[in-house]
């Protein structure tokens, strides 16, 4: 496999004594992180505090995780003796992963990542998967100066989208706050959507892991595709990535679903009108072929029914379709690449495919989008743009000593720092410091965050 993929920024090697793998470390290193602990208190669809049953971005990691290690087996079971076998990720490298692949958004999910890309507008921007490769690279702690210090293999399928920032962003339309708005300052939301990206302040990280791929591969890698206006969009992931990537999609589609479903916000209408049964394709087929005496008739009535029945026969069918998206996988190859880790990526086909992205399409048009999540996400967008804003205003006041001292040191983009910190709050954590800094009947100096 090569002692290149297992190389660490620091050069820190493993005692002699410690028999754990490579990905054993950076397994322990994922889940012993600050960073990881505080998923438990971010927003992955819906407000914490709404109900104690839905998902939060931990929940949701760990299961990214399982989903992942599945789709390794399956590959492993279905492609012995194919090129890409012996690059296939053990599952401790996997799961880390995946487990990190949420770490960077900010409290109050897409609208706090909004927020954050606006008030960085003149410093780098903001980036929810770039903020990802600077917490494992630079901020969390398990190293002096290199983060979680990964291996580089653990770093490059953390590398979701392999273009910085300048060279992803639509110079043409800045973030901004909304021109038609005159009582009040609302942010322009569709301007300030930021790129997806890995910010430039972690270029020499990117320029570390990729330090042996030829120029002409890194090129190609690092392509941005510019098909229209808007920001520009990166083209390719590493094989580690595709499969976490796909497992993260299985995930949102199907248990943020499960989710929606179980607290009443989709009803059976809706969900015949966005999942229609020529969507479902080969998963109606296999219910039949697998479950003969329950789908007799009609596979489709009886899978909307049981989907929107009691807890248990949804569950069933939940599983039921993880276990068909798993089993579709396939592998695929990139022209251009012989590394093989850029060179092989992880996919589904097209009819599987559609139908997952029928799934993820209800969710994100009856839920994301929904009046009662869009509420949540303006306050929140609103809450993190005015924490950031008075911080900024004055730093060595109002930010809490060890990060005003980061502050002070942080050279000429001290602006990041705030970032950092702001983009590192839990959901309750964010309002509370709104709260004590701007709500006059709030805080106390005995009052602890």
């Amino acid at each position: 496999m090569g002692q290149y993929w297992e190389e660490r920024r620091s050069g820190w090697v493993k005692q002699d004594d410690d028999v754990r793998s490579s990905w054993d470390v950076d397994y322990s290193r994922v889940v012993h992180s600050f960073s990881f602990r505080r998923l438990q208190g971010k927003t992955q669809i819906l407000n914490l505090g709404d109900s104690d049953f839905y998902r939060t971005r931990l929940t949701h990691s760990l299961e990214v995780g399982q989903i992942a290690s599945g789709l390794v087996q399956q590959l492993r079971h279905d492609h012995p003796d194919h090129p890409a076998f012996r690059w296939l990720p053990e599952t401790p490298l996997i799961q880390a992963v995946s487990f990190t692949h949420d770490l960077g958004h900010p409290p109050f999910g897409h609208g706090g990542e909004v927020a954050l890309n606006y008030c960085m507008r003149d410093h780098g921007g903001f980036e929810g998967n770039a903020q990802t490769l600077r917490i494992l690279s630079r901020l969390e702690r398990m190293s002096q100066d290199s983060g979680s210090d990964l291996t580089r293999r653990a770093l490059l399928a953390v590398l979701k989208y392999p273009v910085s920032y300048s060279m992803a962003r639509d110079i043409e339309t800045p973030p901004s706050l909304a021109k038609s708005i005159n009582t009040i300052r609302v942010i322009d939301r569709q301007n300030s959507v930021p790129p997806k990206c890995y910010h430039d302040d972690e270029s020499d990280v990117v320029d570390w892991v990729l330090k042996d791929i030829t120029s002409a591969e890194r090129e190609r890698f690092q392509a941005v595709a510019r098909d229209r206006a808007g920001h520009g969009k990166s083209l390719h992931k590493s094989f580690d990535c595709t499969i976490m990537d796909l497992a993260d999609d299985i995930a949102y589609g199907v248990h943020d679903l499960e989710d929606a479903i179980s607290l009443g916000l989709i009803s059976q209408e809706q969900f015949r009108e966005g999942v229609p049964e020529k969507a479902l394709g080969p998963f109606l087929e296999s219910l039949t072929d697998k479950y003969p005496n329950e789908a007799s008739h009609d596979a489709y009535e009886k899978f909307v029914s049981e989907l929107f029945n009691k807890e248990g026969q949804r569950k069933r069918y939940i599983g039921r379709m993880v276990h068909h998206f798993i089993t579709a996988v396939q592998i695929v190859e990139a022209e251009g690449f012989e590394e093989s880790l850029l060179r092989y990526r992880v996919t589904m086909p097209a009819e599987q495919k559609a139908f997952l992205n029928a799934l993820k399409g209800l969710v994100f048009k009856k839920v994301i989008k929904s009046a009662n999540v869009q509420h949540l996400e303006f306050k929140g967008q609103t809450m993190v743009v005015s924490v950031f804003e008075a911080f900024e205003s004055d730093p060595e006041a109002l930010l809490p000593d060890s990060v005003f001292r980061q502050f002070q040191k942080a050279g000429d983009n001290p602006s990041r720092v705030i970032c950092d910190y702001v983009a590192g709050m839990t959901d309750g954590f964010l309002l509370k410091t709104y709260e004590r800094l701007f709500s006059p009947r709030m805080g106390s100096v005995f009052d602890r965050l």
